[in-house]
């Protein structure tokens, strides 16, 4: 049983199969054809956390690979003193055949893949997004082609979306550097263990965003206060002032793409200048989650396609 928790529950060559799957599906979609190659197929989502873009992605996907979709809400006990997370997981997956979640703790993600019968699939935890690095890099190949050796610019924290980011980006043989204030990084037991588990790794970390976006063909931001975060929303606007993507930063890198996991916070991390110019690609990019996710779920349970 194949699960996608992390970027490296996959290994490059998967990825690539993935990404292959994804542009036959996409090539037949914009000719008007949806392939129904999942009959019969049952998709859970469980999330603990709002969504747009995984939500709608992931249900139209399933709907038009000929599958169905079911949203749990708080009535099915997920995650609560009800019932075991190994009972529900368990039970549920007597019932489904893919599972997505969308979880606070990534603990609850890699318990409920340890339980379940049926793949799960990591929709968002606080420690990955591989579902949306997975879209990220599909659109960066479909904008500039063969990737290995140029550099992809994060300007933020080290969360979720950066850390699912660097993995794919070593995966592709990108460079990825992170323009961080300190306290904002990643831990260097972190890097140690993805330098051990991915040894084609590049990265550098620099406070200079500047810097950090020369030559890039990617610059990418995410929200400066994550859900969960709130209470540091004030000294996170303090500490991130000077890693605004804006017009005047873009001007060390004018042939880069602008890259966001959405919902932008329009003046904080990025102003509307960019978001709305002509190097932003974001809606491209949201455009293929549903893209991305389709050859996921495809590679996933269609026989020849990673199912085991």
């Amino acid at each position: 049983m194949r699960h996608l928790i992390s970027i490296t529950d996959l290994r490059p060559a998967e990825v690539e199969a993935i990404f292959a799957i994804t542009e036959d599906l996409k090539t037949k979609y914009s000719a008007g054809l949806r392939e129904a190659i999942l009959p019969g197929r049952v998709m859970a989502l469980l999330f603990e956390k709002p969504s747009l873009r995984t939500r709608v992605s992931f249900e139209s996907g399933m709907i038009q690979l000929g599958g169905g979709s079911m949203f749990l809400g708080n009535d099915v006990g997920f995650n609560s003193a009800r019932e075991s997370l190994a009972d529900f997981g368990r039970v549920l997956s007597q019932f489904v055949d893919v599972i997505v979640v969308r979880a606070k703790s990534h603990q609850t993600a890699t318990e409920l893949a340890q339980y379940s019968t049926c793949a799960v699939i990591n929709g968002l935890t606080d420690f990955a997004h591989p579902c949306q690095a997975l879209a990220d890099l599909y659109t960066l190949r479909e904008l500039e082609g063969e990737l290995g050796g140029k550099k992809l610019a994060f300007i933020g924290d080290a969360n979720n979306v950066s850390r699912s980011l660097l993995e794919i980006c070593a995966y592709l043989g990108m460079r990825f550097v992170l323009a961080s204030p300190p306290g904002y990084r990643f831990e260097d037991a972190y890097l140690n263990d993805t330098r051990k588990r991915i040894p084609g790794l590049q990265f550098d970390v620099t406070d200079d965003p500047a810097a950090a976006v020369k030559g890039a063909c990617a610059v990418y931001t995410d929200v400066w206060t994550s859900m969960g975060q709130e209470a540091e929303s004030q000294q996170r606007l303090r500490d991130f002032a000077k890693y605004q993507v804006n017009a005047a930063l873009l001007k060390h890198a004018p042939q880069a793409h602008f890259l966001h996991c959405l919902p932008a916070h329009r003046g904080e991390e990025v102003t509307d200048e960019v978001m709305d110019g002509p190097q932003s690609a974001v809606v491209q990019q949201a455009g293929n989650r549903m893209h991305v996710q389709k050859g996921i779920l495809a590679w996933l349970l269609s026989k020849g396609h990673g199912a085991e």
